[in-house]
């Protein structure tokens, strides 16, 4: 009989919603958002000066708002320096495999961040609650998994991982939006619903793999996740407050003129195919 050792432990609470705070303006949320942006290219230039490898893992319930955050990170960075991995349900192949294998593949080289939209903790999560994996497949990754994160610090590997909380009201208010919104219908999956029906399940299983995996050389960080506007702005802020940087010397860029050719004729126009202007 494996003992519960997160009894031992306090529990995290997520699933009692905060006191709603003032709603941030678009206009201070967009000005606050872009200033953390520009401080963002900064550290990705670091991080390419310095050749660090830097990890972040994204994990929390369905519709938590991982997604939005992610989207707002990177979408002011160098795709070829900073890229989100997120890894489908593993192959016959994979399932073979070394259960961390398929996640070592995707980590950063020298000057790469890599983002992971649901990580290896899909084992303690998912896996767990539906039961996709067995008792002992799930014990054995929660005694292997701080040995295997400390492993990858020891390596000179930055990890960072946040879990975004979100209440069970603000959760069903999402995936009723979701439902109506045609562009957002997609995002719903049957296994979402079925998370629905598991929600203290998946609670027990977040705070046991809390209590086995929030060490002090790679803890939990926590994101307050029903106001995405806030979660998004706390979260950025707090990931350049972990990583050290400066500000790296650019080179002057200074445009040179374009080139001409007086004696080269263009092909007649007539022979493209343009796309209608319908717009």
């Amino acid at each position: 009989m494996k003992k519960n050792k997160y009894k031992k432990k306090k529990v995290i609470k997520e699933d009692i919603p905060q006191e709603p705070k003032e709603k941030l303006s678009s206009r201070f949320y967009e000005d606050e958002l872009k200033k953390l942006q520009v401080e963002q290219v900064k550290l990705q230039e670091w991080i390419k000066h310095k050749g660090l490898r830097v990890v972040v893992l994204f994990e929390g319930r369905d519709a938590a708002g991982k997604g939005g955050a992610i989207k707002r990170m990177t979408e002011c960075l160098n795709p070829r320096v900073c890229r989100v991995v997120a890894l489908g349900i593993p192959t016959e192949r994979e399932k073979t495999q070394w259960y961390f294998q398929r996640y070592v593949d995707q980590l950063p080289a020298a000057g790469e961040i890599v983002l992971f939209d649901r990580s290896w903790y899909n084992r303690a999560g998912v896996e767990r609650v539906m039961g996709f994996c067995t008792d002992d497949e799930y014990w054995d990754f929660l005694k292997a998994c701080p040995n295997f994160e400390s492993m990858l610090i020891q390596s000179g590997i930055i990890l960072i991982k946040y879990w975004f909380s979100v209440s069970d009201m603000e959760q069903e208010r999402r995936f009723k939006e979701r439902i109506k919104d045609p562009t957002k219908r997609w995002k719903i999956s049957q296994m979402d619903m079925a998370a629905r029906t598991k929600w203290v399940d998946y609670s027990k299983a977040k705070d046991e793999m809390f209590a086995y995996t929030d060490t002090k050389e790679s803890p939990w960080y926590v994101v307050e996740a029903d106001d995405k506007r806030r979660a998004r702005l706390n979260f950025i802020s707090h990931l350049l407050s972990l990583i050290p940087y400066k500000k790296v010397p650019m080179e002057k860029i200074i445009l040179p003129p374009l080139e001409k050719d007086e004696n080269y004729v263009r092909p007649p126009m007539t022979k493209q195919k343009f796309v209608p202007e319908k717009y």
